[in-house]
Parts: structure tokens; C-alpha cells; sequence
């Protein structure tokens, strides 16, 4: 299983996750979704991903951005685009002009929700099933993924704690994707990350 590591929004917790034993693959900055918490302004998202990640890649979490947002970060240095409410057309403009690798993130509540990955074949490199909640962690029912087919990324996220059995997650999904569960105060809680981290590691 490979872990994704959500909400980073100081340079401490990223130097931590990138220089650990085990660094999660993906490493996400909410970049347009100034709701959340863990917002980071333009001037220091720049400066983070301007930070040696090593063996992680970074992912620029948007919500349906602007083209403004787009021009704004068009030189950081991220690996992916993680888009929340964007159509597959645009998704696909957007791939074709900023040369990013895609996560389409889609929010599920029922079980009907799921079946729109297909819009997204052949544009998106992986697939985020994550809770309605946007900033908040809603879960959703896990079963609903069990059919899709093993020839696409499969990434989970929406109300899974740190220290869930993700053996059980492992038949849905290959990423575990966490942030909400990581924190204690608002704050990224490093005793937390390591755990999550070393789990995964170990499955």
C-alpha cells in the first residue's frame, strides 16, 4: 500500500514526512479552498514546494480552480493535480496544458457515484473516492468500490483514522489517504504520522 499525507501547510511537518523512514508517495497542499483550515496562501505554497521532496511526489489539491489559480501555480513544483468538481473535458484541457498527472477526486455518498470514474478513463493516472465532506472527513461505505476494475489507481480517503485495521482497506484501494485523523489541535501530530506511516510500510 502506498500512503498520501493531506493538509500540509508548514515547512516543519513537511521536512518531517519527507526525511522519514518511510515518506508517504504523495504529499497534498490545499491550494484554492481557502474554507479549509489548512489553506496555504500563494507566496508560501511556493516556498514549500520549493522544499527537496526526495521520494515523494506533490499534489496540488483544487477545487474546481480558476484559471487564475492554474497561472498561479503553473511553475511550482508539483507532480499532480488533484481536481475535486471538475468535468472530464476540462480535466483533460487541463492535463493537456499544465503537463500534470491527473487524481480525479470523486465524493461519494452512494453507492451511484462511484460508476463516474468512467467519465474520467484514459485522463485521470489515479482515482480519489473520498466522503461529501470537502474539508470535513465524511466516511462513506467502502463496499461500494469492491467492483471496480484492477486496471485503474484506486486512492481512499473520508474518515479513516490513523490507526485503522487498513488491512481491511487494501481489497478497495492501493493509497490510504489521510489528514483530519493525523492532527490533534488542528495541528499535524507527529507521533500520529509515524505511526500511519509505519503501517503502511508494513502491509
Amino acid at each position: 500500500m502506498k500512503a498520501k499525507i493531506c493538509g500540509i501547510k508548514d515547512e516543519n511537518t513537511l521536512r518531517f514526512l519527507i526525511d522519514h523512514s518511510y515518506p508517504p508517495e504523495f504529499i497534498g497542499f490545499i491550494c484554492n479552498f481557502p474554507k479549509s483550515k489548512r489553506f496555504v496562501e500563494i507566496e508560501k505554497l511556493k516556498y514549500l514546494t520549493n522544499i527537496n521532496k526526495k521520494n515523494s511526489k506533490f499534489v496540488a489539491v483544487l477545487v474546481n480552480p480558476s484559471e487564475k489559480t492554474l497561472e498561479e501555480i503553473k511553475n511550482f513544483n508539483f507532480d499532480f493535480y488533484q481536481l475535486y468538481d471538475v468535468p472530464a473535458e476540462r480535466t483533460k484541457v487541463i492535463k493537456n496544458t499544465y503537463k500534470r498527472k491527473i487524481i480525479t477526486a470523486l465524493t461519494i455518498k452512494e453507492k451511484n457515484d462511484v460508476s463516474k470514474y468512467k467519465d474520467y478513463l484514459n485522463i485521470s493516472d489515479i482515482f480519489l473516492f473520498d466522503g461529501k465532506g470537502y474539508e470535513k472527513s465524511i466516511s462513506f461505505q467502502h463496499s461500494f468500490l469492491e467492483d471496480l476494475p484492477n486496471n485503474i489507481e484506486k486512492m481512499i480517503a473520508g474518515d479513516i483514522k490513523y490507526d485503522d485495521n487498513f488491512d481491511n482497506l487494501k481489497k478497495f484501494a492501493e493509497i490510504i489517504d489521510l489528514s483530519g485523523s493525523l492532527e490533534t489541535k488542528d495541528n499535524k501530530d507527529f507521533k500520529k504520522i509515524d505511526k500511519f506511516l509505519n503501517t503502511i510500510h508494513n502491509i
